[in-house]
């Protein structure tokens, strides 16, 4: 019943969304994400306590209440944008997003585009299409399935493919191997297991995927990270930076920790933008050097992975 319910709630959503203004769709987003700020107390505090552990005494507590608020109004943006966004096109999407200059490679060079849940990452996609730069991603599942088509019709309509994570890698292995492009999300936290590697975040041990080094160092991609930076009046500049390459004998925890090494210092310049109110360092060892957010735990494989050389 919920299920249909969240169903029957977001076919709703699609279909008023696209009829609002653009300025209207920008104050919801504020509105929005001020309200879920006060009211997911359970968010809040793990948004909190990542800012604490981040940062530290550099910001106040009235400070991290602004940053964590701004957060969820980010999220929101980006969510509201995603419904909203059937109304883009190759024709206008310029006026919404300012794409930066994509990479010059060799021809026929596969490009893998490593991505953060930092502002508006659903718009650096659909951009990316629009402008003709289009490739297969993996997408999560919802643990709602009847909701998996309403955003595959989202995400798709600007050329890309989306595809399950079972079986996605291989995919993506073929596709780049064509000389296709593809684009991962790098910031999420993963079990502790072989397709993971323990990479520094803030001076805190963190556990995410190591595919995009894999698929680099097998498909002899170039490794391109690129974030979304909000603008005033709800538009978004999407910056691509110069391709990693450590070379062959790199380890995929260099190559994930370099790419996380560049992506650090925008969000401790703008942390806003960010989603902190996700558990990005759910696991740590049984005596860590420094402190943890709360709800972090003692994985034993997690502290294995940090005794690898």
């Amino acid at each position: 019943m919920r299920y249909r319910l969240e169903y029957i709630g977001l076919l709703r959503a699609a279909s008023l969304v696209p009829l609002l203004p653009r300025p209207a769709v920008v104050a919801l987003a504020k509105i929005f994400g001020a309200v879920a700020a006060v009211v997911d107390r359970y968010g809040r505090r793990i948004a909190l306590a990542n800012l604490d552990c981040a940062f530290g005494e550099k910001y106040s507590s009235s400070e991290k209440r602004h940053i964590v608020r701004e957060s969820y109004q980010h999220f929101a943006q980006t969510m509201l944008d995603l419904m909203w966004s059937p109304r883009l096109t190759r024709e206008n999407f310029s006026r919404y997003i300012d794409l930066g200059k994509f990479p010059e490679l060799p021809p026929n060079q596969s490009g893998i585009v490593v991505c953060y849940h930092y502002s508006n990452f659903e718009w650096l996609s659909l951009g990316s299409g629009f402008s003709g730069r289009t490739g297969t991603i993996v997408a999560q599942e919802f643990k709602n399935p009847l909701l998996d088509p309403i955003f595959r019709g989202w995400r798709e309509q600007s050329g890309h493919s989306f595809t399950a994570r079972t079986g996605g890698i291989l995919r993506l292995f073929k596709a780049l191997r064509r000389g296709g492009y593809t684009a991962m999300l790098v910031d999420l936290t993963v079990f502790p297991g072989p397709a993971a590697v323990a990479i520094r975040c803030f001076g805190l041990q963190t556990s995410v995927t190591s595919a995009h080094a894999w698929l680099q160092q097998r498909a002899g991609a170039a490794l391109i990270p690129a974030h979304c930076e909000p603008l005033p009046r709800g538009r978004y500049r999407v910056v691509f930076h110069s391709p990693i390459d450590l070379g062959p004998k790199a380890t995929p925890r260099e190559v994930a920790q370099a790419c996380w090494d560049l992506f650090e210092p925008i969000v401790r310049a703008k942390p806003g933008p960010w989603l902190w109110m996700y558990k990005h360092w759910r696991y740590r060892s049984k005596n860590p050097d420094r402190a943890y957010p709360f709800y972090s735990w003692a994985n034993a494989k997690f502290e294995s992975m940090l005794a690898q050389k």
